[in-house]
């Protein structure tokens, strides 16, 4: 299968900072764990009698030191594995961090965690110039666990509703389109993606059995272009006309907010999280909505109160917006937000569930202002905490948590709570 790059414009290098070595539990297949135990490291002065690898849940991870980094990751931030001899010798989830390779009928989606520090920033080259180093990686993951991947049937829209890859991948490049549309600021323009969701869900695709109706290929392009533009005459022009959302809409948003916050694992690691009794508090905290916000992740400041969040950051600078940008069009044009990759939701609900983590990522910004941090620096980390739960923790993709996310979508206070946290 080859590997497609996107049309946006995001770039990428490693940068040896060492993060990705100190946040996560580093998963090695048998093979790769006797590659390793080859290597002799067990001679090497400092990794004697040191455990290389750790077991939870019958699987083998890579072993981490008590400060919380990897055992193979040496004093320069570089891995020694790596060093010693080269790429290809490390465990596959090392090599292929932080790209995402999304299956999408026949050929690879290629995605990007900005979870990285380099991947927030935009540092490095672009995209398009690592599918070679791509292409490897899906190689190897046809050889193993992905071997049904190529025609995959395309996540339903909603229910039972199908449409082919093709037409999913419209649907994908509208949305995109609208999210970089730069005259509008940026919460309206989720709130436009919303409206159009909100008519698209209301539709039958198929022609009722009669394919000469059906609605696909440029039927439905055109469906897509004239919703957009009664989505920009519905949709209120600022975030100020939006009513505020509700105090139910509030309570289930702040409870996923705590689930969006959470670091579980690794150096920065939420001193909340330590035990039953202290989740539990931390919890109550979040319902209440009252007095100090819980350290479920070590960024989160100290002092940090729930009424900081309703204090707007002020003016997002066009860094900042530029970044919330690229961070939702690569989950959209990757087609991360739905399917496998975000615990099968189908594409309505996956948007959906993207367009959440805009106002979580801007309550954590306002929590990271209150805490002594510049807008910008605030909203980069808030994204890069966000976005290391999207479609990787699992209490996302339980029966509650999406119950949580389809109650606000219902009610009309996902929009609310976009335009809300989007206020300057």
């Amino acid at each position: 299968m080859q590997v497609r790059s996107l049309t946006v414009l995001q770039n990428w290098d490693c940068h040896s900072c060492g993060d990705c070595c100190r946040s996560y539990a580093v998963p090695v297949t048998a093979e790769e764990r006797a590659r390793i135990e080859g290597q002799g490291w067990g001679q090497q002065p400092d990794l004697q009698n040191v455990a290389l690898f750790t077991h939870r849940g019958g699987d083998t991870h890579l072993a981490h030191r008590p400060d919380g980094a990897c055992v193979f990751l040496g004093p320069d931030n570089r891995c020694r594995i790596h060093a010693a001899h080269g790429a290809a010798a490390k465990p596959l989830a090392c090599r292929i961090y932080p790209f995402l390779l999304v299956p999408a009928g026949d050929h690879w989606n290629l995605g990007l965690r900005m979870a990285c520090p380099s991947a927030a920033e935009n540092k490095g080259r672009p995209l398009s110039d690592h599918l070679r180093e791509a292409r490897e990686f899906a190689a190897a993951l046809e050889a193993d666990n992905a071997k049904g991947a190529e025609g995959a049937p395309p996540p339903p829209l909603y229910g039972s509703q199908v449409v082919p890859w093709g037409d999913v991948g419209r649907i994908a490049l509208a949305v995109s389109r609208v999210l970089a549309d730069g005259p509008d600021p940026f919460e309206r323009r989720w709130r436009k993606v919303l409206f159009v969701v909100a008519m698209l869900r209301k539709a039958t695709f198929d022609g009722g059995g009669d394919k000469k109706k059906a609605v696909t290929g440029e039927r439905l392009s055109e469906m897509l272009r004239v919703l957009g533009m009664a989505a920009d005459e519905e949709e209120p022009k600022v975030a100020a006309e939006v009513a505020k959302p509700g105090w139910a809409g509030r309570t289930v948003f702040r409870q996923l907010v705590a689930v969006y916050a959470r670091k579980d694992h690794g150096t920065e690691k939420g001193p909340a999280l330590s035990g039953p009794v202290s989740r539990f508090w931390s919890a109550v905290r979040f319902a209440s909505g009252r007095g100090h916000v819980p350290k479920l992740h070590a960024a989160l400041p100290d002092a940090a109160t729930f009424a900081a969040s309703d204090v707007p950051t002020g003016a997002v600078s066009d860094t900042a917006a530029a970044l919330l940008a690229r961070w939702h069009r690569v989950k959209v044009e990757s087609l991360q937000f739905c399917g496998p990759t975000n615990f099968g939701l189908g594409v309505w609900e996956g948007l959906e569930s993207l367009a959440l983590t805009y106002p979580v990522a801007m309550w954590l910004a306002r929590v990271l202002v209150a805490g002594g941090q510049s807008p910008d620096a605030a909203v980069t980390r808030a994204v890069r905490m966000a976005d290391d739960n999207f479609g990787f923790n699992p209490l996302l993709g339980s029966a509650r948590q999406k119950f949580a996310l389809r109650l606000l979508a219902n009610r009309g206070d996902l929009s609310r709570l976009i335009a809300w946290y989007g206020r300057e």
